[in-house]
C-alpha cells in the first residue's frame, strides 16, 4: 500500500489532506506539522496518521505533497533530501519553482508541479497540473489524478502556462472575494442588511459561474441576457466600462504573473 504524505499543513495542505480523505482510506495518509497538539488533533479528527518529522513522512510515503511556501523550500529540502529516492513522487504546490529547478534541488527524479486554489477547502477547487507522463506508470498517474480531483476539478497544462494558471485560478479567489465584498457594500448602502447582502451576492456569483460552465455559453452572451434595453443593468455596465473594470482586472493579472515569474 503506497502512502500519501503531506508536508506543510497550512490552509492548502489541510484542504488537500481532507480532500484526499474523501478518496483514499485514512490509513494511507500521513502528515507532519510543527505543533504536536494540533497535529494529534487533526489526525484524530480525520482518522489519518501523523509523523514526528518531515523526513519520517518521506520515508513512509511514495507520494509526497509539498504544500509549503516558496521561502520555506530550502529549509524543508534540507530536512527531507536524504530520505528521497527515484521511486518517490514529489507533488509541489508552490508557485515559481519549475520542474527542472525542483529536480536540481531534490534527490527525487519524478516531479509533479501544480497550482491549486483555496476553494479546494470545500471540494470546489480548480488545479492546474503538469508532469511528464512518460515518467509515470498508469497506476501512478491514476493516483496523482485522484489526489487533485478529490478537491475539485483538475486540468493538465503545459508547464510554460503555469504562471497563467496562477493568474486564472491560483490567486483569483482573492479578487472574487473583493468583488463580492464591494457588491455587498453597495447593497448595504441601498438598505439591505449586511448578512442578507453577502448571501444574495455570494449565491449570485456562484450561480452565475455554474450557469456559464453548465451552458457553455460565452460570458458576453450571458451578460447580454441580463442587459434589457434601457434597463438598470446596462446602465450599471456602462459605468463599469467607464471606470475601467476590465482594464483594472487585466493590469492586476499582469502584476500577478510578473510576481510569479520573479519567485
Amino acid at each position: 500500500m503506497d502512502m500519501i504524505g503531506f508536508i506543510g499543513m497550512g490552509n492548502m495542505g489541510t484542504a488537500m489532506l481532507k480532500g484526499a480523505k474523501r478518496t483514499f482510506d485514512g490509513s494511507r495518509i500521513i502528515f507532519h506539522r510543527k505543533s504536536v497538539d494540533k497535529m494529534k488533533k487533526l489526525a484524530e479528527e480525520e482518522k489519518v496518521n501523523y509523523a514526528m518529522s518531515n523526513s519520517e513522512v518521506v520515508e513512509k510515503s511514495k507520494y509526497i505533497i509539498l504544500a509549503i511556501k516558496p521561502q520555506m523550500f530550502e529549509k524543508v529540502i534540507d530536512e527531507i533530501n536524504d530520505s528521497l529516492d527515484n521511486d518517490k513522487v514529489i507533488i509541489s504546490l508552490a508557485p515559481g519553482f519549475t520542474i527542472t529547478q525542483l529536480k536540481e534541488k531534490l534527490k527525487a527524479g519524478r516531479i509533479v508541479r501544480s497550482m491549486p486554489n483555496t476553494p479546494a477547502m470545500i471540494g470546489e477547487g480548480m488545479t492546474g497540473v503538469c508532469f511528464d507522463e512518460n515518467e509515470f506508470d498508469e497506476k501512478e498517474i491514476d493516483v496523482i489524478n485522484k489526489i487533485f480531483e478529490a478537491t475539485g476539478k483538475a486540468k493538465k497544462v503545459d508547464e510554460k502556462l503555469m504562471n497563467s494558471v496562477v493568474c486564472a485560478s491560483g490567486s483569483s479567489p482573492a479578487y472574487v472575494f473583493m468583488f463580492i465584498e464591494a457588491l455587498a457594500d453597495s447593497a448595504v448602502k441601498c438598505g439591505l442588511p449586511r448578512k442578507d447582502a453577502y448571501e444574495f451576492v455570494a449565491q449570485t456569483v456562484l450561480g452565475s459561474a455554474k450557469l456559464m460552465l453548465e451552458t457553455g455559453k460565452h460570458p458576453g452572451e450571458l451578460k447580454d441576457m441580463v442587459c434589457s434595453p434601457a434597463g438598470t443593468t446596462i446602465k450599471a455596465v456602462r459605468v463599469l466600462e467607464k471606470e475601467g473594470l476590465r482594464s483594472a482586472v487585466i493590469e492586476a493579472m499582469d502584476a500577478c504573473v510578473d510576481a510569479a515569474k520573479g519567485m
